[in-house]
């Protein structure tokens, strides 16, 4: 199946600006010409805006300035005219107190951006986690043509001889750390082998995840999710988004056409291939409500169930993304799930062509990074679903980074009130606790931290990693890293600071988690859980004043993607009413 073009030539939006020899016309092509633009550059050419997450302050994304300039020169090659425009870039690791908290605020300005702006079609420049759902979300709300180029991965990391993957290892050496088993010296040292070049992590955390899934919707060229950052393919794959997008214009080929529910059943069942980051979900979820198309928790668990994850790399396995690159990336795990009658062949991509087009010659370089099925690092990988009186609107847990013997569990609870109380008491000698015991984290959900922070994959007490216990069951309301890894129950919803039942388990419950049965329970009677909900009040205080004040009054729960509740559907892109 392929995209059947809409009738070119026509009127194409920019000509709402710069068409004609009315004052308003004059007015905004006169403006435009203060920078040395020609004069037939306003005739009648597709105006393509590139959407740059360019930032010093994002280092994933800080060398998107120079993929920008590709993918102008493509854009110029195929006859049409740029005009690159900034967003707020959310970044994962200098922005406080959680990226997380501003994706939808990115989301926002994209959107109002791309409906304000004189352009027909967009280049959305995404790297760090949180850029690429945002982009997608305001595009989805717009419905102008528009297509991804990720920034890609940083290099592969290297310390005293042992390939290191970001945030993943920072998290091992961490503990190694607290077990006494590193120095604060040589944490210090592996600082520099992890990030060696520009780029987002090299592990299969959120960025690679969200890059993999807007290549799987379709969103971005075949190929584009894992080539490295700095590897020249990177800005080769630039050019020709550049050339694409304008050929889209033409076609008219938007969002609508491509991110159906087929599509997201497509990247439900590509994140499971690839062992990808919980964080999906919601962002997933989130993408889906802004073009309309009905996707739920109940999907994810549909589609990823019998997924085997083929993909090994940390954190679920062993590789890095320049080894996935190497292998023949995404368009491999894509065709591989089309072997297996696991993915919706006719498809629609930016291509204009289907997605089974894309990928169905592709080939497999190395059978110990992209896996045969019969050697999958587990047969059902997806993401798992599980519901209980302690989540009876859901929660989430990663098979594939989880601990085999606690998948079946039931233990004491440990509970931390917030991550200030966790901070305090987790590595207190005094701290009740064994390997055997349940952590639960409270009011880290939407509401609660606010923003939703990747802290669910709490950092086992010292007492325990000094014994050699590496993994127990951790229960919360938050977030945890794609690079993360454990037996981590995430999302828990209704959450803790709107009053779902987590707010309530006390130190001692029994808690019980069967995975294969997709069930949470907290071991107490429905009269007993029922008497403390009635007695619970608001632990978290509603801010005061400014966009946290917004986003506390109108986050939706993460069982729908944590996205705004006036900002659900599309909303088309209706050139604004002239003012001048």
């Amino acid at each position: 199946m392929s995209f059947k073009p809409a009738n070119w030539p026509r009127k194409l939006r920019s000509q709402e600006w710069f068409g004609g020899t009315s004052k308003d016309a004059i007015y905004h092509r006169g403006w435009m010409k203060n920078q040395g633009f020609p004069a037939d550059l306003f005739d009648g050419r597709p105006v393509i805006g590139i959407c740059n997450t360019w930032s010093e302050t994002t280092p994933c994304n800080a060398h998107l300035r120079d993929l920008a300039e590709r993918v102008k020169n493509g854009v110029w090659e195929a006859g049409g005219f740029p005009l690159e425009f900034p967003v707020f870039s959310p970044s994962e690791v200098t922005l406080r107190p959680t990226a997380m908290l501003f994706r939808n605020l990115c989301a926002m300005d994209v959107e109002e951006a791309l409906r304000g702006k004189c352009i027909d079609g967009v280049v959305l420049l995404a790297g760090c986690d949180k850029t690429t759902p945002a982009l997608l979300m305001g595009a989805a709300s717009v419905d102008l043509p528009a297509i991804v180029v990720s920034g890609g991965p940083m290099l592969n990391g290297h310390f005293r001889g042992e390939r290191i993957g970001s945030g993943t290892h920072i998290r091992k050496f961490n503990e190694a750390v607290k077990a006494g088993e590193m120095t604060p010296e040589e944490f210090v040292e592996a600082e520099a082998s992890m990030s060696r070049s520009p780029g987002s992590c090299n592990t299969m955390g959120t960025a690679s995840t969200m890059a993999s899934m807007a290549e799987a919707l379709g969103m971005a060229l075949s190929g584009n999710a894992a080539i490295p950052a700095v590897d020249s393919r990177r800005r080769v794959m630039s050019q020709i988004t550049g050339r694409r997008i304008v050929q889209m214009v033409k076609d008219d080929l938007k969002p609508s056409d491509i991110m159906t529910k087929a599509a997201f059943e497509n990247a439900i069942r590509t994140n499971a291939a690839i062992g990808g980051s919980t964080n999906a979900v919601i962002h997933i979820l989130a993408m889906a409500g802004r073009v309309g198309v009905d996707i739920t928790l109940d999907d994810w668990d549909r589609c990823g169930r019998d997924v085997p994850t083929i993909v090994n790399l940390l954190p679920s396995g062993k590789h890095l993304m320049e080894e996935f690159f190497f292998a023949g990336g995404l368009p491999v795990v894509i065709k591989r799930l089309g072997e297996y009658g696991l993915l919706n062949k006719d498809a629609i991509t930016v291509s204009g062509g289907s997605i089974w087009d894309e990928v169905k010659d592709v080939q497999n370089w190395n059978e110990d990074v992209i896996l045969p099925r019969d050697k999958a690092l587990t047969q059902s990988g997806g993401i798992a679903v599980l519901r209980g009186n302690i989540a009876p609107n859901g929660a989430v847990l990663k098979p594939s980074a989880a601990s085999p013997d606690l998948m079946v569990h039931r233990g004491r609870a440990v509970v931390f009130e917030n991550i200030e109380d966790y901070k305090a008491r987790v590595d207190l000698d005094d701290l009740d606790i064994d390997e055997t015991c349940v952590m639960v984290l409270k009011n880290c959900g939407p509401r609660g931290y606010p923003g939703m922070a990747e802290v669910g994959d709490m950092a086992l007490p010292a007492k325990l990693l000094k014994r050699g216990i590496t993994d127990v069951v951790r229960i919360s309301d938050a977030r945890m890293s794609g690079t993360a890894y454990g037996t981590v129950v995430l999302h828990t919803s209704p959450e803790a600071a709107a009053g779902g039942p987590l707010a309530v388990v006390q130190d001692g419950d029994m808690i019980e988690l069967d995975v294969p049965a997709r069930r949470i329970h907290l071991d107490i009677s429905d009269a007993d859980l029922a008497a403390r909900l009635a007695k619970w009040e608001p632990a978290v205080a509603r801010p005061a004043s400014g966009y946290v004040q917004l986003y506390h009054d109108h986050v939706t729960g993460a069982e729908t993607g944590a996205d705004f509740d006036f900002l659900v559907g599309c909303r088309g892109n209706a050139v604004a009413r002239e003012s001048h």
